[in-house]
């Protein structure tokens, strides 16, 4: 007997956690992967309008139904993930149809028979054919297709190849999630600077092409390190679940539940080696009726409800209920992001009639000013990671630093304070461009007032260590608090808000230019020359609208339920792990693709 049971323990596959042996390649994968799309992505303003001699609607347009459409792919490529491939399948070939994407809008720009002929000023620019169209329409496919499995699945995947059970992979979970997102500003800083430069003034077939190559880096990068990866297998979608557990608990409305509907509960055992099981929780009791056995249910020998629309388990029902807790906090985030959008449009406009010069001739461009908001963000990160959470890991015994949630109050009000500052900056601005003799008129006609535009630096660091704040916690909140079994959906939440909030952002400019325009002449607080308009009064309603959104957060930050009860909200454990709870973390060897051959990590 214990010659069997020795057997099968040894055939059961062993989880080699690498942890930080695996981040080279996943953090290098992830570098090379932002460089490319955002160096790929960031200019296509100028490049359909100059190259492909779009108009500037049907630019807004195609960008617009483009941004939107890559943002909401991430849900179909986390039921992908979820249901079909698994993480690191959906990751190999997003990357693949990535590149694809890149190469084909290289070769857009390269060849000259897929796109329009150059015109110079003053001729009158041919369009572009449909076969031309169509051929930019298949790259910026594959572009979203990459985006929409790279998004949702990149983030937990790099978690998971950290132990949860040991406090050192605790730390790496939380150390991943700050240096993911210092990738993407370092990212972002050399795209606005070095590949934008090339494209603009060098070539855009050289500008393209950098990207590519540097998504084949990215593509290595991952695929080089195939075998030490944790591979967790797919499990099914939890939006199957999720339709279950709402339709059990319409066909059970009339149902009445005791005080203690624990007894009463459809609650099988629980063998999955994936995902933790959860207590069941009073909140929500409406959807405790899914899980209520009634007379005519049937339970199969196994424990499963022969009828699983009309009978849930209990843990179906809580993983929906940790879904409901946490829409309250994603719904601050799309309000947050409108603050953040203004860093990239606005603050442009704002720069465009200052004094950009730094010393003598040499004057600074407009968009490169964003660099401030992304220097502070990886400051702050760095400072946080390297400094603060060690700090209260050793003195104040906080384990995972200021907790998610704390982190993402204190980003949503640096929003609101970099809106009221912003609207401070503006009015001397304006105020000085009135005032005093400008430094002549920008392109679009505006004077340029004489206030330097560095006065913007302080509101664009404010915007910056706001993101750090709260765009980081927001991926590390919904790692932890979604079950394991949804965290591809939580990668998926957090660029569906950023979708929203772009839409939102844009229908708020609409509103706000109609509202306050009073003829045709005039454009309203939104004008085009900023030293007509009022710019001010618009960033003091985000300001405005930000502080309701922050009341409306701290209430349901308070209300929110950890998903597992034993878990403080600074992270750390508030009584001893159960048996049951260390033994589901030890049966979890089972649901892992790994090489068992492998040493165990230092």
């Amino acid at each position: 007997m214990e010659a069997s049971e020795a057997g099968m323990a040894a055939s059961e596959p062993l989880i080699k956690y690498r942890g930080w042996k695996t981040m080279p390649f996943l953090i290098g994968n992830e570098t090379f992967e932002k460089l490319a799309t955002i160096g790929t992505l960031g200019n296509l303003v100028v490049y359909l309008t100059t190259f492909f001699h779009m108009s500037s609607v049907e630019t807004a347009i195609t960008l617009n139904v483009f941004n939107g459409t890559t943002n909401l792919a991430t849900i179909l490529g986390a039921f992908v993930s979820d249901t079909y491939l698994g993480r690191y399948k959906t990751l190999a070939w997003a990357s693949i149809a990535s590149l694809l994407g890149m190469l084909f809008l290289t070769l857009t720009a390269a060849v000259p028979a897929l796109h329009p002929p150059h015109c110079a000023g003053g001729q009158t620019c041919v369009e572009a054919t449909p076969w031309q169209l169509a051929f930019l329409a298949l790259a910026f496919f594959f572009l979203v297709v990459g985006s929409g499995g790279i998004r949702p699945c990149n983030i937990a995947f790099g978690a998971d190849q950290f132990d949860p059970t040991t406090d050192s992979g605790k730390r790496g979970i939380n150390s991943f999630f700050n240096w993911y997102y210092f990738t993407l500003t370092v990212a972002v800083t050399v795209s606005a600077t070095v590949i934008i430069y090339i494209q603009n003034y060098l070539s855009w077939a050289l500008g393209f092409g950098i990207p590519t190559v540097l998504m084949v880096l990215s593509c290595a990068f991952f695929f080089v390190a195939s075998s030490i990866y944790v591979k967790v297998k797919p499990e099914g979608s939890p939006v199957t679940s999720i339709v279950q557990v709402a339709a059990a608990a319409v066909k059970k409305r009339r149902v009445e539940l005791p005080d203690d509907p624990k007894n009463c509960l459809h609650d099988p055992p629980h063998l999955s080696s994936l995902v933790t099981k959860l207590p069941h929780t009073d909140q929500f009791k409406f959807l405790d009726k899914a899980a209520a056995v009634c007379p005519g249910d049937e339970i199969c020998e196994d424990g499963k409800a022969r009828n699983p629309p009309r009978l849930c388990s209990v843990q179906q029902v809580e993983s929906v209920k940790c879904l409901l807790r946490i829409v309250p906090i994603w719904s601050s985030g799309i309000i947050y992001f409108i603050a953040v959008a203004q860093q990239n449009t606005y603050v442009v406009f704002q720069a465009l009639q200052s004094d950009k010069r730094l010393s003598g001739h040499f004057e600074i461009p407009a968009a490169s000013f964003s660099i401030f908001g992304s220097l502070a963000l990886t400051l702050w990160i760095i400072i946080y990671d390297r400094v603060a959470i060690p700090f209260l890991h050793h003195c104040a015994r906080r384990e995972g630093g200021i907790s998610p949630l704390k982190r993402m109050g204190g980003g949503i009000l640096l929003s609101v304070a970099s809106m009221f500052v912003s609207g401070a900056v503006e009015v001397r601005r304006r105020g000085i461009a009135l005032r005093e003799p400008t430094l002549g008129a920008n392109p679009g006609g505006g004077a340029i007032s004489a206030m330097s535009s560095f006065w913007l630096v302080p509101q664009l660091l404010l915007i910056g260590v706001s993101e750090a704040l709260n765009l980081v916690s927001q991926l590390e909140f919904y790692y932890k608090q979604f079950p394991e079994n949804m965290r591809s959906l939580a990668g998926s939440l957090l660029f569906c808000g950023i979708a929203i909030a772009s839409y939102l952002s844009g229908l708020l400019v609409n509103i706000v230019q109609r509202t306050t325009s009073e003829g045709v002449d005039d454009d309203g607080w939104l004008a085009g020359d900023l030293n007509k308009g009022r710019l001010e009064l618009f960033y003091y309603l985000i300001g405005a609208i930000g502080a309701l959104n922050f009341v409306f957060y701290v209430v349901f930050a308070r209300w929110y339920r950890n998903k597992n009860p034993a878990v403080c909200d600074d992270g750390s454990a508030s009584s001893p792990a159960s048996p049951s709870a260390s033994a589901s973390a030890s049966a979890s060897a089972s649901s892992v693709e790994t090489n068992a051959s492998l040493a165990p990590p230092f």
